[in-house]
């Protein structure tokens, strides 16, 4: 993971977010609500500029942020996203209304573990970004690759987990639980046959997972 110090530097390079922007990143930060890292979503930002993805599945809207960054650097993409949590479903959804990101963003409410029919009758998806629970990572991403285009993209965010993938001893229990789950997940993915994946050492950390494609 990029140093305090170097990640400070890229921060303070990053242009300024517009003033409704700003304001969920600080109710974000006060009310202790999980969003992207800046230079992770920047870094996600720039991909999915230079991809073009023309409809993206999100799994964890949480407040809406990483949907409304998505919508406003691509403005003909369409965004589906999940979210099971009630009150962060009605806060994204006051976000997204804020934004005036409408017309591009569709938040469902449900659990992604029980959402896959309803979220197939949107179609294919060109990039698929999960961020939701980590101990189910695995389990989004076999319920919803099924849903990616052939020449698609999986984006998982916090596959570092603030450096602790990388410590040998845990002392909490839990921590140490889903940090081994995050483990395995990072090393499913690097072996997945059907999938090459690469892990950006940025933010929390990334992992970009691109499919093969169709093989002659």
């Amino acid at each position: 993971m990029l140093s305090s110090k170097i990640t400070q530097y890229l921060e303070g390079l990053l242009p300024k977010r517009n003033e409704i922007i700003e304001e969920i990143e600080h109710y974000a930060k006060e009310n202790n609500v999980p969003i992207m890292e800046l230079v992770g979503i920047e870094t996600m930002l720039q991909i999915l500029r230079i991809s073009q993805p023309k409809q993206i599945l999100e799994i964890g809207t949480a407040i809406g942020y990483s949907a409304i960054r998505m919508a406003q650097a691509l403005p003909g993409t369409k965004i589906v996203s999940l979210e099971r949590d009630a009150e962060r479903y009605e806060k994204a959804l006051e976000n997204i209304d804020k934004t005036g990101t409408n017309s591009q963003i569709e938040v469902i409410f449900g659990d992604a573990l029980e959402s896959a029919d309803e979220v197939k009758e949107h179609g294919e998806f060109d990039c698929i970004f999960i961020d939701a629970a980590k101990g189910q990572y695995r389990h989004f991403f076999d319920i919803y690759e099924k849903c990616l285009s052939k020449d698609g993209l999986i984006v998982t965010d916090n596959v570092l987990f603030k450096g602790l993938v990388a410590e040998e001893e845990i002392e909490n229990k839990r921590i140490r639980n889903l940090v081994a789950k995050i483990k395995s997940y990072n090393e499913w993915l690097i072996k997945h046959p059907d999938y090459q994946t690469t892990i950006l050492p940025v933010g929390d950390g990334v992992a970009l997972s691109k499919r093969r494609g169709v093989k002659e």
